[in-house]
């Protein structure tokens, strides 16, 4: 449908004819009362069809103008408007303690960092109107893909995630630190961190409680998870042995993050465990739910504009060639 984004300018419309209107008396008291002579240029342009001719063109002229000024647009279908009022950046873990064997996939064992992206594909897929980011993070952190909406994006970055990318290590400090200066510039944000690791801080050039600091003052919500299973079964010199492949996973570190910027530490020891860890955070944090309708517009105003330079032009023409016609 059309529509005016400044309908009130139709009000000027008829001011040229008002102001002719007003004009009307002085004017015709102000006329001689005889013409004893014109001339046949003036006495041609004085033709009643022709003078009708002329103040039709003025007055499509005018009224094209008032439409452009009135600017004119084409609303489109309604579509889902993205909200932004939720940033989630997803911090994941590099190090070379993910590549344990210890989650399963549909019976088939495999690494930490293979279950992690298989899981978090679903939950991916279901922040729609949410703006995600995805920092990687070992020896150091850094930004593998900015705030956006494109989740499909998104999901391709991590899938091509590789271990020891960055190094062996576990920068968690400098991962938090850099997510709080992501979203340093961005005050009206509801800003969610999701750090998944498996370890503890043992590399990087911000220490945790430095880079709690930062996320408390930038507002930044922390849910931490701790992936790795507590018991698995090894091949030893004197036979099969019960280890703990997680006994370095800091529980009490991530738990303070969380608790002190309003999140909650989850600990996922399955595949399955993780799964219902993200069904979770989809309660804690829901998506917004039906995103406000927005209208697509185009804007129509140069179309009465170049009509009426068109019409103009044309008039103009019209008149240059009867006066060449009048004097030849």
């Amino acid at each position: 449908m059309i529509d005016f984004a400044w309908l009130w300018a139709a009000l000027v419309w008829p001011v040229p004819f008002l102001y002719r209107w007003l004009r009307r008396p002085h004017t015709q008291q102000s006329q001689p009362l005889t013409v004893t002579h014109l001339p046949a240029v003036a006495s041609a342009a004085l033709k009643p069809s022709q003078s009708r001719l002329a103040n039709a063109v003025a007055v499509i002229v005018w009224t094209l103008l008032v439409v452009a000024f009135m600017r004119p647009q084409w609303l489109g279908e309604p579509i889902p408007a993205q909200n932004d009022a939720r940033e989630m950046m997803i911090a994941v873990d590099l190090s070379g303690s993910m590549e344990i064997a210890d989650m399963a996939i549909n019976g088939q064992q495999v690494d930490r960092l293979t279950m992690l992206k298989h899981v978090m594909r679903d939950f991916i897929e279901r922040r729609v109107g949410d703006r995600l980011g995805l920092i990687l993070f070992a020896d150091t952190a850094y930004v593998q893909a900015p705030m956006t909406f494109d989740r499909t994006t998104v999901q391709k970055m991590l899938d091509e995630t590789v271990l020891r990318l960055i190094g062996e290590r576990t920068a968690i400090g400098d991962a938090i630190a850099l997510t709080a200066k992501r979203f340093a510039d961005r005050p009206q944000t509801n800003k969610i961190l999701i750090l998944v690791t498996d370890g503890q801080n043992t590399a990087g050039n911000v220490s945790p409680a430095q880079a709690l600091e930062l996320a408390k003052y930038y507002g930044v919500k922390i849910y931490t998870i701790g992936v790795g299973a507590e018991e698995i079964v090894v091949d030893g010199f004197f036979g099969q042995r019960r280890v703990n492949p997680s006994r370095d996973l800091d529980e009490g570190m991530l738990r303070q993050l969380a608790e002190e910027t309003g999140g909650e530490y989850f600990r996922a020891r399955s595949t399955e465990e993780l799964e219902r860890i993200y069904t979770e955070l989809d309660a804690y944090e829901p998506v917004q739910g039906e995103n406000q309708l927005r209208r697509p517009q185009t804007a129509l105003y140069h179309w009465p504009l170049g009509f009426a330079w068109i019409i103009l032009a044309l008039a103009l023409i019209n008149t240059t060639r009867r006066n060449w016609r009048q004097h030849g």
